[in-house]
C-alpha cells in the first residue's frame, strides 16, 4: 500500500506563485517554448532542522526526497543522496536508516536541494517544480515531518559558471567567501535563516525507490605531481565518476583553478581540460581566509585533475575524488585469462558500465547523463554479468514504459524532460524485456509489461504497407548506427524527418520488436495468429538479393551495407543460404559500423555458428577494435572505436560493452535455460586460440564458475 505522506512539500519561496510547465510533448511537434525565469534556474537551497531526542532511538528511518535532487546530512555527518529521477507521477523517495546518526540531545538534519532549470537529459527538470519532502520516524512513530518551521538558506558560493554538455551541467565557481561554514552541523546559528514555503496541491505521486542509492566513497591519487609550486598534475589511475575535492587555507580573496579531463595533452604535463566529449572543465575557487575543503555538488567524468594556486594555501596530502555510481559488489563477477589484452577488454567493459551505471543508467556520464532506450540493449545486459543485480535494468524498463504516457511508440530518452524519439530504439523495448525475463523469471514484471510491448506495436502499424512492411517513419528518428561515418554507405536517406520509402534497418528491428511480443504470449498463454512468416517472406522479398546472397539496404537500393546484413542474421529473418555470404561480407568488412552496431553484428555471427570469427573480431587489434581503444589508454570503453574517430567522442560509453555478455554466453556458452537460471545451459564454443581462463559470477539462484585449463573444461554452479 502506498505510503501516506503527513510531511508537506516545503520550497524556495521564490517558487510559490509559479505552476508546474507543460513539458512534455512529440519531440517534432512545433510549440512555443514555456517562459521560465532565468534567477530561478541553477538554484542551491540549503534547508535545516534542529530537534530534540530524549533517548538514543533503537530504530530512526527518514523517508525524503526533492526536487531535482538533494544531499542529506545529519549532525554533520554525510547519510546519502538521490533520488532516482522518475516523472513527477511516479517520483522516488528514499528511505534512510539513521539511527545510528542520531544522539540523545540536539540533532539537526541539513538537507541541499538542487533545482538546475535546464530541460536536459541529466534532470528532470525545466518546470519549476522544486523542493523537498521529509518524514523521521523514531521507534516506528512519526516524530518529525517536513513544514514551514524548517529553516532555508540560497546557497550563494556556487556561482553562475558556464553550461557544459548538451546544457547537461553548471560549472561551479566556487566563492568559499559566501560559503555558510559547518552549516550542516548542530552548532551552527541558523538564526538569520528564514522558514521555508509550504507548496499547496502538489501534483507529485511519490513511490519507495526500488534501486538502492549510489553509492559514495573516497579514492585516492595513483600518482601526484608538482609541475611548479603551486602546480598539481593529479592522476587517479582509471576512469572515475564524481567530484575532486582538497584542503586549502590561504588569504581571503586567493584563487585556485581547477581544471578536471579524461586525458593529457600531447605533453603528458597538462589535463585536456578542452574536452573532445564537448566538456570544458575548469572551474575557480575563491578562498575565504579560513582552513576548507572545496565540495563540488556535481559528478564529472575524469581521470586527471590539475591544481593552480597559491603554493601556500595547498595541501597536496588532500588530494582525493568523492566516487559516486550505482553499488557494485567487486566480487559479483570477474574473469582472469593468460592472455593480458583480453582480461583489458573485460575491464575496460566493466568499468565502462559500472561508471555508466548512477541512479539510472547514462549513455556517457560526461556531455549527456542521459538513459537512452537503445543503449540499454547493450548495458542493461553487460550490467546482469557484472553485477548479478537485476534492479537498475527491470527499473530503466520500467522508466521507457512510463515513456508512453508521451508517446505510445515510447521514447528514446526516460524518465525526464528531454524529448527525443528513436524508432530503432523504440523496437529494440520488448527484447529488453524478455531479456530480463529470462534473467529474473519475474512472470508478473512480464505480464505487467506486455501492455506496453503491444502499443510499441501498435503505433509502428500505422507504417505498415499492404505486405507489412515498414515505409516512411516520419514521427521519430531513423538511427541505423552512429556516428553517420559508421554506417557503411547506408543507401537510405537518414533526414530528420526520415525521406519517403521503405529500408531495411527499421524493418529488421520491427520483425524483432514482433517476434518478441509473440513470445510474450507464448509464455502468458495468450492465443494469436502468427505474423512472423508473411513479415519474413515481404522482408526477403524487398531486400534479399539471391544472386549475391546479400540483403541490400532498401527496396530502391543496390547496396548491400554491413548493417543492412547484421540484423537480419540477428534477428532470425535470413534464409541459411545467405550465411556464407554474411561470413565473407564480415571477413571482408570486419568492423566496418560503430560500436553500439557491434553488438549486433557479434550476435548475428553467434547466430551463424560463427564463434571464430566473433573471438577474432573481439579480440583483434584492427582500428575498430576494443584492443585499439587500449591502445590509446582506454580505462574504461570509449564512445566510438578511437579518439579521433567521432568528432565529440566521450572517453567512457557503456554501449561498448558488448564483449562480456558475448564472451559468457556465445563463447563459454553459458546462458539461463529456463527463466531466472532454474536451468542452466552450458554450451561452450571455444576457438582454438582461447586462453586458459577463470570466470566467475553471480545470478538470482547461484554462482556459477567456469575454469578452462590446459584444454580441459571444468564448470560448476551451486
Amino acid at each position: 500500500m502506498p505510503h501516506q505522506w503527513q510531511g508537506k512539500w516545503i520550497i524556495d519561496p521564490e517558487f510559490a506563485d509559479y505552476q508546474p510547465l507543460a513539458v512534455f510533448h512529440k519531440e517534432n511537434e512545433a510549440r512555443e517554448a514555456a517562459y521560465h525565469p532565468a534567477h530561478l534556474r541553477n538554484r542551491h537551497m540549503l534547508v535545516r532542522k534542529t530537534f530534540v531526542l530524549e533517548h538514543q532511538p533503537l530504530q530512526a528511518m527518514l523517508r525524503i526526497t526533492a526536487d531535482d535532487y538533494y544531499k542529506l546530512y545529519i549532525n554533520g555527518q554525510f547519510v546519502g543522496q538521490g533520488p532516482a529521477q522518475g516523472y513527477p507521477f511516479h517520483y522516488n523517495y528514499n528511505a534512510w536508516d539513521v539511527a545510528s546518526h542520531l544522539q540523545t540531545g540536539v540533532n539537526v538534519i541539513a538537507v541541499h536541494v538542487y533545482y538546475q532549470g535546464h530541460i536536459n537529459r541529466s534532470y528532470n527538470s525545466g518546470d519549476l517544480r522544486q523542493g523537498m519532502i521529509a518524514e523521521l520516524y523514531v521507534n516506528r512513530e512519526l516524530f518529525l515531518l517536513s513544514d514551514s518551521s524548517w529553516k532555508y538558506q540560497i546557497a550563494k558560493h556556487y556561482g553562475n559558471g558556464e553550461m557544459v554538455g548538451y546544457e547537461t551541467q553548471y560549472l561551479e565557481h566556487i566563492d568559499q567567501r559566501l560559503a555558510e561554514p559547518q552549516w550542516q552541523t548542530i552548532d551552527y546559528d541558523d538564526g538569520h535563516w528564514a522558514g521555508a514555503a509550504e507548496k499547496q496541491g502538489v501534483d507529485y505521486k511519490l513511490v519507495a525507490q526500488q534501486t538502492p542509492p549510489v553509492s559514495v566513497y573516497e579514492h585516492a591519487p595513483e600518482q601526484v605531481m608538482e609541475l611548479n609550486k603551486g602546480h598539481y598534475l593529479i592522476d587517479f589511475g582509471m576512469e572515475l565518476t564524481g567530484q575532486f575535492t582538497l584542503k586549502a587555507c590561504g588569504l581571503e580573496g586567493q584563487q585556485l583553478e581547477i581544471r578536471y579531463g579524461e586525458e593529457l595533452l600531447e605533453n603528458q604535463q597538462a589535463v585536456r581540460y578542452d574536452m573532445r566529449c564537448n566538456c570544458l572543465y575548469k572551474e575557480t575557487w575563491i578562498l575565504s581566509g579560513r582552513e576548507e575543503w572545496f565540495e563540488p555538488f556535481e559528478y564529472k567524468a575524469f581521470r586527471y585533475v590539475e591544481v593552480i594556486g597559491p603554493p601556500e594555501a595547498l595541501l597536496p596530502t588532500s588530494f582525493k575524488a568523492i566516487v559516486r555510481h550505482y553499488p557494485l559488489d567487486p566480487q559479483a563477477s570477474s574473469f582472469r585469462s593468460t592472455d593480458v589484452m583480453l582480461n583489458q577488454i573485460w575491464d575496460i567493459c566493466k568499468r565502462g558500465v559500472q561508471l555508466c551505471a548512477q541512479e539510472s543508467f547514462v549513455d556517457c556520464p560526461s556531455r549527456e547523463k542521459g538513459q537512452y532506450l537503445g543503449d540499454n540493449t547493450i548495458m542493461g545486459h553487460t550490467h546482469m554479468y557484472i553485477s548479478g543485480d537485476l534492479r537498475l535494468f527491470k527499473k530503466a524498463i520500467y522508466d521507457f514504459a512510463r515513456s508512453s504516457v508521451i508517446c505510445p511508440g515510447l521514447m528514446a530518452v526516460a524518465p525526464g524532460n528531454f524529448m527525443q524519439e528513436i524508432a530503432d530504439f523504440s523496437l529494440q523495448w520488448p527484447q529488453q524485456v524478455l531479456l530480463y525475463y529470462e534473467h529474473s523469471g519475474d512472470l508478473s514484471f512480464l505480464r505487467e509489461m506486455y501492455p506496453y510491448a503491444e502499443n510499441v506495436l501498435a503505433y509502428f502499424h500505422k507504417y505498415r504497407r499492404s505486405d507489412g512492411l515498414l515505409e516512411s517513419v516520419q514521427e521519430k528518428w531513423n538511427l541505423v548506427d552512429w556516428p553517420e561515418n559508421l554506417r557503411d554507405g547506408y543507401d537510405f536517406p537518414l533526414t530528420r524527418p526520415v525521406s519517403d520509402g521503405c529500408h531495411n534497418v527499421i524493418n529488421a528491428f520491427y520483425y524483432g520488436c514482433l517476434a518478441a511480443v509473440q513470445k510474450m504470449k507464448d509464455v502468458l498463454g495468450i492465443s494469436y495468429s502468427d505474423e512472423l512468416p508473411a513479415l519474413r517472406k515481404a522482408f526477403i522479398d524487398a531486400f534479399y538479393r539471391q544472386e549475391t546472397g546479400l540483403f541490400v539496404d532498401a527496396v530502391h537500393s543496390a547496396h548491400h551495407s554491413l548493417h543492412a546484413n547484421i540484423l537480419p542474421h540477428y534477428v532470425g529473418l535470413a534464409p541459411n543460404e545467405a550465411k556464407p555470404a554474411f561470413v565473407a561480407m564480415v571477413r571482408s568488412k570486419r568492423m566496418s559500423c560503430g560500436v553500439y552496431m557491434s553488438y549486433f553484428l557479434l550476435k548475428a555471427l553467434a547466430a551463424c555458428g560463427e564463434t571464430d570469427l566473433l573471438y577474432e573480431l573481439m579480440t583483434c587489434s584492427d582500428e575498430r577494435s576494443w584492443v585499439n581503444m587500449i591502445n590509446e589508454g582506454a580505462t574504461a570503453c570509449f564512445e566510438a572505436w578511437g579518439k579521433e574517430q567521432k568528432w565529440n567522442t566521450s572517453l567512457c560509453h557503456g554501449w561498448a560493452s558488448s564483449p562480456i555478455p558475448l564472451l559468457i554466453e556465445e563463447i563459454i556458452g553459458i546462458k539461463p535455460a529456463a527463466p531466472g537460471w532454474s536451468e542452466v545451459a552450458f554450451d561452450p564454443r571455444l576457438p582454438e586460440t582461447m586462453p586458459d581462463f577463470k570466470l566467475e559470477f553471480r545470478t538470482m539462484r547461484e554462482v556459477i564458475r567456469v575454469e578452462y585449463k590446459n584444454g580441459e573444461l571444468s564448470f560448476e554452479q551451486k
